[in-house]
């Protein structure tokens, strides 16, 4: 009963709604241009669940999928050679195609400096979670998204987020991301102590110790606000130039609309 209920809960909280969003679609092109295998791909999604979580992070971010590329692990009927690993609520942990972002407002998120024998068990990690899904007997987990923008203290809410006991087979798609940079032991938004680093030629000096966040903890806007990853915009990734766009009405002529002024007598 309890499984029944958490499917049909869950289903009720991933439906896609018709939001209209300022920010456009990413270009498909640009974006395969883009892409390089380990990155982290956010999108804005517009579900009841993806509207909860960027009220309770306070970000456009919602969802993240890991790039695979052509990655050779990845099992038979994969979609290469654009392949993502991503968490869903409803299937799991599971391989998608590019074609599954198109529609939404991305933005790549590229960690830096990582050798090409890190990047292969970063996918590698995420490849052997497929299958994994998230136990939708945890209806207590699910209920909290009922209510998409809950009058939660600030510093709850990202504890709010977190799903479940902390299972790693009970994955959501930061949760993933986060264990498989963890596993490579790559930071995203570690915990940050400052201890004193004296030595004779600096006897003030400082240095960080980094400990791990739990990865339950982790969320979508923290692969965008990590020192460790570089933004890539895909539109300024190819050759821009700013004098070629074309324009409705000449720069600097364009009008605001009209608004209606009432004056009280």
């Amino acid at each position: 009963m309890l499984a029944w209920l958490g499917r049909t809960l869950a289903a009720f909280l991933a439906a896609e709604r018709h939001l209209h969003s300022a920010s456009p679609p990413t270009n498909p092109t640009l974006l395969k241009q883009a892409l390089r295998p380990g990155d982290v791909l956010l999108v804005e999604g517009y579900s009841r669940i993806s509207t909860a979580i960027k009220y309770l992070t306070q970000s456009t971010w919602s969802h993240a999928a890991l790039y695979a590329g052509d990655h050779p692990r990845l099992p038979p009927g994969s979609p290469r050679p654009h392949a993502f690993i991503e968490a869903d609520l409803l299937a799991g942990v599971r391989v998608t195609g590019i074609d599954d972002y198109t529609q939404y407002h991305g933005r790549i998120c590229r960690p830096v400096g990582l050798a090409e024998t890190d990047q292969d068990a970063l996918i590698a990690y995420a490849i052997g979670r497929i299958g994994h899904r998230y136990d939708t007997k945890n209806v207590v987990d699910l209920m909290r998204y009922l209510l998409p923008t809950p009058p939660v203290p600030t510093p709850w809410r990202r504890k709010m987020i977190a799903f479940g006991s902390g299972d790693p087979t009970r994955a959501i798609c930061s949760t993933l991301i986060a264990q498989a940079f963890q596993a490579i032991k790559y930071p995203v938004l570690p915990l940050v102590t400052t201890v004193a680093a004296a030595t004779p030629t600096c006897l003030e000096c400082l240095k960080e110790i980094l400990r791990v966040r739990h990865h339950s903890l982790f969320v979508p806007r923290d692969f965008d606000v990590s020192p460790y990853f570089q933004i890539i915009k895909p539109s300024l990734e190819g050759v821009f130039d700013h004098r070629l766009l074309e324009w409705s009405d000449p720069i600097g002529e364009s009008k605001p609309h009209p608004i209606a002024i009432t004056e009280e007598a």
